[in-house]
């Protein structure tokens, strides 16, 4: 493939998506293209602020951070602005927009024929229902936008599909290509000594479902089986999830820790639970397994595609007893539970690698290209 122009646009650098982001400029870069990337500039934090000062040199088009508004709001004219002189002065051949608002300045661009626009939704608008009034607002947006669209990639068969039934069918090309995780990941990591029986990895907010564990917990400790729980992260539900520790008398048992890097994390805790009530294709999943963590998790969105003939193990979101009855089997059978462990590290590793992730995207964007050719846009 000849060396392309690529822009990410994405407003915050946190989460799987910043980490999916990183590892396509990464890799991107690796393969001889021109990257350059733009990103809110209010949140993130100090990782995310060294993580793109690390790989602000390799970027030959430049790193911008502008405020970015989760909610829209009058400045968006302002930061789309920025993009579009932003993508002039790259010449890009490619705008790969992240997320609901990075996907929205990538497809709301004009007077830049040549680009394709691509879009990534990362969950994004796709967590909201037509039953709610914001629900109706964002998906009769992702509706306009898609008619601006020329290629749409997601990371699971499940959000491709929540996308056609909740917005539409695409008329650009439209791609699956799951996450992938690099072989350094593989290598195992080994629990500390004042482990927890479970480690939680992630934001804490409501559809992550921290609160169904923290009452599994309080279940089994009401029954005399008393565990204990890390839990790993920041987010907006951080107070209203102490509040629910404290009140379940759980204060000695489970503790809070901000956010560090998975692997650390892994290493504080001996069964990894995630006990999402939506998700796409979650990067800590994929990391856990690759880094032959026991996991439990629920049978949400692109799970499933994770586990493939492994599914069956997986169990129903928002259900304390069945997460008390999971947890309970992984402690009582170590031996059964190392056994799934590896067949779902050997699926992985076979299936779900940065490369085949890079191609699939790379392969995505070349066939967008040359359907802008065919019509005359380039």
């Amino acid at each position: 493939m000849a060396p392309l122009n690529i822009l990410h646009v994405f407003r915050a650098p946190v989460g799987g998506l910043f980490r999916h982001v990183m590892d396509l400029t990464r890799e991107q870069i690796a393969r001889g293209h021109r990257v350059g990337l733009i990103a809110d500039l209010r949140t993130g934090g100090a990782r995310a602020d060294d993580a793109l000062r690390k790989l602000e040199p390799s970027l030959a088009l430049g790193l911008s951070r502008i405020a970015m508004r989760r909610q829209p709001a009058p400045s968006d004219a302002l930061v789309l602005g920025h993009v579009m002189r932003r993508v002039a002065q790259a010449n890009a051949d490619v705008v790969h927009g992240h997320g609901a608002k990075g996907g929205a300045y990538a497809r709301m661009l004009f007077g830049h024929k040549r680009a394709v626009r691509a879009y990534t939704p990362h969950g994004g608008s796709l967590l909201f229902g037509h039953d709610t009034l914001a629900g109706k607002f964002y998906l009769a947006t992702e509706r306009l936008l898609m008619l601006r669209g020329d290629l749409f990639l997601f990371e699971s068969a499940y959000s491709a599909e929540i996308f056609a039934s909740k917005v539409g069918k695409p008329r650009g090309p439209v791609r699956v290509v799951h996450n992938g995780v690099s072989r350094s990941e593989f290598e195992p990591v080994a629990v500390l000594p004042d482990a927890t029986d479970i480690i939680y990895l992630g934001e804490l907010r409501h559809i992550k479902g921290i609160d169904v564990l923290i009452e599994a917990i309080a279940l089994m400790h009401r029954n005399g089986r008393t565990i204990t729980a890390t839990l790993v992260g920041d987010g907006p539900d951080l107070q209203a999830l102490q509040a629910q520790v404290a009140q379940a008398n759980l204060s000695g048992a489970v503790r809070f820790i901000p956010a560090m890097a998975a692997r650390a994390a892994f290493a504080l805790g001996r069964i990894m639970v995630a006990p999402s009530r939506h998700e796409s294709l979650p990067y800590v999943v994929l990391e856990a397994v690759a880094a032959g963590k026991p996991l439990i998790t629920t049978r949400v969105g692109g799970i499933p595609e994770i586990y493939g003939p492994l599914a069956r193990t997986l169990i129903p979101p928002n259900d304390p007893g069945a997460l008390v009855q999971a947890i309970t089997g992984a402690l009582d059978q170590p031996g059964k539970m190392a056994e799934i462990t590896q067949k779902l590290r050997e699926r992985v590793q076979a299936s779900f690698s940065v490369d085949s992730m890079v191609d699939g995207v790379l392969t995505a964007y070349q066939a967008a290209l040359g359907t802008l050719s065919q019509n005359g846009r380039r």
